[in-house]
């Protein structure tokens, strides 16, 4: 049976790849919420991780939602809208829920299309990188639908208010060069080399101690909403944490005896 997720770890660094090429990777089945939820809890228990990449089988990252069930009102997208409502709240939101909330960084390596909910999973990661051949749409007008996992959350803060009104607004997809120019991708590579990108991307991010890394990515997480008075009590807390680390320590004599530190997870 065809897994939804597939799950390759080496080292500190674990690889998700959405496992359904020929329908163009949707992420709307149960399955698959299922999978990217339980990954995003099992990568939180375990501190030996510091980096995951999100990438798609096949041509494209993910198509979102299945189009052909929509037009059937099939699986998530039939009921009433009261049952409409919560598929929407106990179905595919379980995964902008899952990952904003995974402790460790996340990479996307867009290897295609990410279009809908694709895109918006894209955006769920804390960096991405992208394909020359990838293409990014918020296109839910396009099925006469509004953006209903997260992406007129994320997308205003990745791009900025007025190129998400015209990606929302038109629904009309943005090639790769173009999302580097708007800051949606920090990098664009040839397809040959795009996860020998996002293995040395994680690689320069797993090279620091691994508890640091989940402070300072919930610190960023917080500082999104976090008046300055709140974000600094915040901080001083996860400070006072890290000094006392063997990780800090062993980096603070490292940086001095100037030679690579070996961090413990401790």
């Amino acid at each position: 049976m065809r897994e939804p997720l597939l799950i390759d770890r080496t080292g500190h660094v674990v690889v998700w790849t959405l496992n359904n090429p020929s329908a163009r990777n949707p992420i709307s089945e149960a399955d698959t919420v299922t999978a990217l939820e339980d990954a995003v809890t099992a990568a939180n228990r375990d501190h030996s991780l510091r980096a995951v990449i999100l990438t798609g089988a096949g041509s494209a990252f993910s198509s979102g939602g299945d189009v052909k069930q929509m037009r059937d009102r099939a699986g998530m997208f039939s009921g009433t809208p009261a049952e409409l409502r919560q598929g929407y709240r106990h179905g595919i939101q379980r995964i902008p829920k899952a990952l904003y909330h995974c402790e460790i960084p996340t990479i996307a390596a867009v290897n295609g299309p990410a279009i809908g909910a694709g895109c918006d999973l894209a955006l769920l990661c804390d960096l991405r990188i992208a394909a020359s051949t990838a293409v990014f749409a918020e296109s839910f007008v396009k099925v006469g639908l509004i953006p209903g996992d997260g992406g007129s959350w994320l997308l205003p803060r990745a791009i900025g208010m007025a190129r998400a009104c015209e990606m929302a607004f038109t629904g009309e997809p943005i090639d790769a060069h173009t999302a580097l120019d708007w800051g949606l991708v920090s990098q664009v590579v040839e397809p040959d080399v795009l996860l020998d990108a996002a293995h040395r991307l994680a690689a320069r991010v797993s090279a620091n101690p691994p508890h640091v890394l989940r402070m300072t990515k919930r610190l960023l997480r917080e500082g999104r909403h976090q008046g300055m008075e709140s974000h600094l009590e915040l901080a001083a807390a996860m400070q006072a944490a890290a000094h006392h680390t063997e990780d800090h320590r062993e980096a603070v004599a490292a940086m001095l005896e100037r030679r690579p530190p070996d961090f413990t997870d401790r």
